[in-house]
């Protein structure tokens, strides 16, 4: 506790916020890594590999479409593919954060690298736009406030799913949580029209492309509903600039 009472109070307030606002995403993260612990075992994961995987890229979309991928024992290049294009959203999340977060030191930048999860980004940048004009170490510290209940769970939540996950009860599905977890972040921030055509045509677009192998469909729903987006945003700028 003394170090924390060294820490200026507007800073130490930001990160308690920080743990309070995020403490909520608790319950999905738990089943959301159960989940991952009992698909990744399922897959042929050893504990060991699991574990590693979980820490290192802790991005549990991600970590589903390869898992998934492997149990349809996808090429390797497509499973990458598709990890990767899947975790693009994190360069938006990035560049969306760089105008909050640019002045910090370069070891600050890169907690906020490893834990940007879409839980603490979608918290953070709401917190940002309400205080834009907050020192830089008070949104730092809010952030790392948010990831503190959420990180910890999710490794903690993903070794018992690989460990214990078959002898979870089939009556007791877990999958809930992966639709919950994205619904509850993208819903409030479907702000705009661009924001919700985009929605529109992604989930239009992954319905009509559910039969393209290797769940490439996604891939191509994600490229059109950006595209839709866009397209939507420039067409309003124009309208906006004729009248």
């Amino acid at each position: 506790m003394g170090e924390i009472s060294s820490i200026p109070a507007d800073t130490s307030a930001w990160f308690w916020r920080g743990v309070r606002d995020g403490a909520p995403f608790t319950l999905v993260i738990a089943p959301f890594a159960l989940l991952f612990g009992v698909v990744a075992t399922e897959a042929g994961l050893p504990l060991l590999e699991t574990m590693v995987m979980t820490v290192l890229v802790i991005a549990g979309a991600s970590q589903f479409t390869a898992v998934t991928l492997m149990l349809d024992n996808a090429p390797l290049f497509i499973v990458i593919l598709t990890a990767l294009a899947v975790n693009l959203r994190m360069a938006l999340y990035s560049a969306s954060l760089s105008t909050h977060l640019n002045s910090l030191p370069l070891w600050k930048k890169a907690f906020v690298a490893y834990f940007l999860v879409d839980q603490a980004y979608a918290a953070s940048v709401a917190q940002y736009e309400t205080e834009p004009n907050a020192p830089v170490r008070s949104k730092f510290a809010y952030f790392m406030g948010v990831v503190t209940p959420i990180a910890p769970l999710w490794y903690g939540c993903t070794w018992i799913g690989a460990v214990a996950g078959s002898a979870i009860p089939q009556e007791y599905a877990l999958d809930f949580a992966v639709p919950i977890t994205f619904i509850a972040l993208i819903a409030p921030m479907l702000r705009t029209i661009p924001h919700v055509m985009t929605a529109i045509v992604s989930i239009v677009a992954a319905l009509a492309l559910v039969w393209v192998p290797y769940s490439l469909g996604l891939i191509i729903a994600a490229a059109l509903a950006m595209a839709a987006g866009a397209a939507t945003e420039i067409a309003l700028e124009r309208r906006g600039g004729d009248s």
